[in-house]
């Protein structure tokens, strides 16, 4: 008899279907940040048909699973607290989150200057600026952090992995250091909770980080779309070529570089020991041949990086994002001036949240200062003109930094100053703060005579000359010039000459050179680095412009 119950009991529960628990996605973890005063989707996985009820402090939500075993509720009505709640997920089993704040969710994305981690790692090497005194105070109860991993996917991923953790000096310095800075200021500023989401990839295109639909949506981006598309459908073709022809062609010129570069440091040792001067590095040495990536595993191809790294996340309720790239498009401005505004309404239509803020990073200054005043239109100042054209676009802003960068180095040290600006935008973006937020921007131009007269919008209190802010430890504040820099000036023959700059008022300026007896355009800041110090009293730099579309 005992032997006939057991079996009955085994028959029972394998006609019983298996019973999947209620599951959630990564982002939904314990020490989240959910956002306020919005609707707020919870979603995950279930039986098919199941019940599940979620529940935030005293705020609930119903929801049934489909017939896929998706279900989302809308948690509505949270209000900001710094007191811990919890959240529950109920169906035939129940999941329980702690620790759980409401406050403002920001997502801060880009490529390298914003993976640059508070505490070094692999584009930050030392870090930030006065790391360590700034690790050490980086104690925020109420401010949390969430990394996504890193993910290239050809098509949408529905989760990621990742975990929220408390802002603390141990959990700070992997974080991106704009990211923690910007969301320190936050914090301390609107004094409620801030999660920060932090989903980048040094080196990665914007393109990477729009939707297919997007990019074939516009006519300039349709090749991206094709490329991506073309890759796809001849994958395993794609992928024995990479093996048997690309790979090789990369491991032979890689070998004779190595190989030069071993001759190369011998002949440098033999003169060291010699006492004669190291000889001259030849031109093949100064680049090493980058292994190219796989065709399904390159996180610069189009779409990948949004697949893997930004569908996982939507819908979760965000306040906004800060972006910092186009250091990767950089060659190609003019498309930036398409790209860019696209993927950024792309991103708005996936969340569904309407236009949220949008704030980014101008490229900073960089490379080598050139004496020549005529610069091409492409390369980093016509990324930095089509960063700024963006701003036609509803709720967003730019935080220019073309006086704190390095032209040794594309990542420069200083992120407190990049997080700082980033927030004075979104006080007044997201927050609606009636304050000086920016630099000076150009509004218009007269030409009076040989003399061009050139009007500003946001001078503040009125523009000034100043020097870029010093922020490291032991440094002191540089002294500001006597006179402005950056301007030139050109007339009907298109030949730009550097050019004399007065302040003539609160926001104008007059700029002339002898050299133009009949002015027709004015740049200012026009170079890859380059020597600028036009600002508003309250410290923040002018943004580069130019009054001419010439080619």
């Amino acid at each position: 008899m005992r032997f006939v119950s057991t079996a009955l009991v085994v028959l029972v529960l394998l006609a019983s279907p298996l019973r999947a628990d209620v599951k959630l996605p990564a982002i939904f973890g314990d020490h989240m940040v959910l956002q306020r005063d919005a609707k707020v989707p919870v979603w995950g996985w279930a039986d098919p048909n199941e019940a599940v009820t979620v529940t935030a402090g005293d705020v609930k939500a119903d929801a049934t699973a489909g017939a896929d075993g998706k279900w989302s509720a809308a948690l509505v009505g949270l209000k900001a607290a710094d007191k811990p709640i919890d959240v529950t997920v109920a169906g035939k089993n129940t999941l329980t989150l702690h620790d759980v704040l409401v406050g403002d969710v920001w997502v801060c994305s880009g490529q390298s200057n914003m993976e640059f981690q508070l505490g070094g790692g692999k584009w930050g090497f030392g870090g930030a600026h006065n790391a360590a005194t700034e690790i050490a105070k980086a104690d925020h109860p109420t401010m949390r952090l969430f990394i996504v991993k890193k993910k290239i996917a050809l098509e949408p991923q529905k989760d990621c992995v990742g975990e929220w953790m408390v802002c603390t000096p141990d959990t700070a310095p992997k974080f991106s250091a704009v990211g923690y800075f910007f969301g320190r200021d936050i914090l301390e500023d609107q004094h409620v909770p801030v999660g920060m989401i932090g989903t980048y990839w040094g080196g990665t295109p914007a393109q990477a980080w729009t939707s297919l639909e997007a990019l074939k949506a516009q006519p300039e981006l349709a090749e991206m779309a094709a490329g991506f598309e073309k890759t796809t459908a001849n994958l395993a073709e794609a992928k024995q070529n990479y093996e048997t022809t690309v790979l090789p062609k990369w491991q032979k010129a890689h070998d004779a570089w190595a190989a030069e570069m071993k001759q190369w440091n011998s002949d440098a040792a033999a003169a060291k020991a010699a006492g004669q001067p190291e000889p001259a590095k030849p031109k093949s040495l100064l680049q090493e041949p980058r292994k190219p990536s796989a065709p399904d595993n390159n996180p610069g191809m189009p779409t990948v990086l949004t697949n893997g790294m930004i569908a996982p996340i939507v819908p979760y309720a965000i306040k906004g994002a800060i972006w910092y790239q186009g250091e990767a498009n950089a060659g190609a401005a003019k498309q930036y001036e398409t790209l860019f505004p696209t993927m950024i309404t792309d991103w708005r239509t996936r969340w569904g949240e309407g236009d949220f803020p949008f704030i980014w990073v101008q490229l900073a200054n960089f490379m080598a200062r050139n004496p020549d005043p005529t610069q091409q239109a492409e390369g980093w100042p016509g990324l930095r003109d089509a960063q700024s054209k963006t701003l036609k676009l509803p709720n967003t802003g730019q935080a220019v930094i073309l006086d704190i960068g390095d032209e040794k180095d594309i990542h420069p040290k200083d992120k407190m100053d990049v997080g700082l600006r980033l927030s004075l935008a979104a006080r007044h973006v997201a927050y609606g703060e009636d304050l000086i937020y920016s630099g000076p921007t150009y509004d218009s131009m007269q030409i009076d005579g040989d003399k061009i007269q050139v009007k500003f919008k946001n001078a503040g209190t009125g523009l000034a000359i100043l020097a870029a802010p010093s922020t490291q430890v032991d440094v002191p504040q540089a002294q500001p010039a006597s006179e402005l820099k950056g301007f030139a000036i050109a007339g009907e023959d298109h030949k730009f000459v550097w050019a004399t700059a007065t302040i003539a008022s609160a926001d104008t300026l007059i700029v002339s050179s002898p050299q133009v007896k009949e002015p027709k355009a004015v740049r200012y800041g026009w170079a890859n680095n380059p020597e600028v110090n036009l600002y508003n009293k309250q410290g923040l730099p002018a943004s580069p412009f130019r009054t001419d579309d010439w080619k």
